[in-house]
């Protein structure tokens, strides 16, 4: 029985979902299908490839090696796919982005990306860095907009624009912190910081210029959306990170929320649009890099701007 591009879609959506009818939702088929394709999938290899559990389907050995092949077959079958398209954006194009972007990035890109071509079927998919960047290596995105530089071989990443941090919370414990010129991240008390729990590249990158890991327990790493935490911090339950990217928006949502600016040089994140080395990048690839990059560049220059406008003491920045 020869294997079929079938059985290896439905294949790496069940080894990303670990779920038999997560998987079928995914890949839009009934349980009972996806299940048979499996089975004949490992009838042809004659290995077993998934343990399944009662609660979760886990990949044996021989499945995630067979799960790695399978997602470079996927790949160049779609590079194969699209030889027939025309360079821009023709077509469908698949872009992952990660949570702490694509809430304020999006919004503002969206109507551009229409406006160039009303016709262009794009698709959106919201995940966290390591997702993306394994189903942009599996063929099952085009390109993914996130916050650390891949590390990752065979794939190219165009930079967009730096996005800085702001330290975020209630204006009485900021008010207590040093002046402006002496604020660094590694000064801060991690009993006060909140931070987004693990998947989130946001966290990795605060505690990273915080000089801190996640062993040290005293730092809370439970919250699941950089709302929640705005929500949490304006109250005066601790204190965050912001970036720049979102304050127009959180500012809104928070009124009460006060902020404060690090001393130079301050953290940043530098946010990229990567794509596969092996896909062509001529026309929309940097098309939509540029598009990105200017309303990228747009949103934390307004913040800037904001934030200045509302100073009421050195380094202290109040939203309300």
């Amino acid at each position: 029985m020869a294997i079929t591009l079938r059985q290896l879609r439905y294949f790496t959506a069940l080894a990303g979902t670990r779920s038999f009818a997560r998987a079928a939702a995914e890949v839009h088929v009934t349980q009972p299908a996806l299940s048979m394709q499996i089975k004949e999938l490992e009838q042809s290899l004659g290995v077993q490839l998934v343990e399944r559990g009662p609660r979760e389907a886990r990949l044996t050995p021989a499945g995630r090696a067979v799960l790695l092949r399978a997602g470079r077959i996927l790949a160049d079958v779609q590079e194969v796919e699209a030889l027939g398209q025309q360079h821009g954006f023709e077509g469908r194009l698949q872009l992952g982005v990660i949570p702490t972007v694509a809430p304020y990035l999006l919004p503002s890109v969206l109507a551009r990306l229409r406006a160039d071509d009303i016709n262009r079927d794009l698709r959106l998919r919201e995940a966290h860095t390591d997702r993306l960047l394994d189903d942009l290596e599996a063929g099952e995105l085009d390109a993914i907009v996130i916050a650390t530089p891949p590390n990752r071989a065979g794939l190219v990443a165009a930079p967009l624009f730096t996005d800085r941090f702001l330290l975020a919370g209630s204006q009485s414990r900021l008010s207590g912190l040093e002046s402006a010129e002496g604020l660094r991240p590694v000064a801060l008390d991690p009993d006060q910081l909140l931070l987004l729990d693990e998947g989130h590249c946001l966290a990795d990158q605060a505690l990273e210029v915080c000089g801190l890991n996640r062993k040290q327990r005293r730092i809370d790493l439970g919250a699941s959306s950089l709302s929640t935490l705005v929500g949490l911090v304006a109250e005066g339950f601790g204190l965050t990170f912001l970036p720049e990217l979102a304050l127009k928006q959180e500012m809104a949502a928070a009124p009460q929320m006060a902020l404060r600016r690090f001393a130079n040089p301050q953290p940043e994140r530098e946010v990229v649009l990567v794509r596969r080395e092996a896909t062509s990048g001529d026309g929309w690839f940097a098309d939509l890099a540029r598009i990105l990059s200017e309303a990228g560049q747009g949103l934390c220059q307004s913040a800037a701007r904001l934030g200045h406008e509302r100073l009421l003491a050195p380094g202290l920045v109040r939203t309300a």
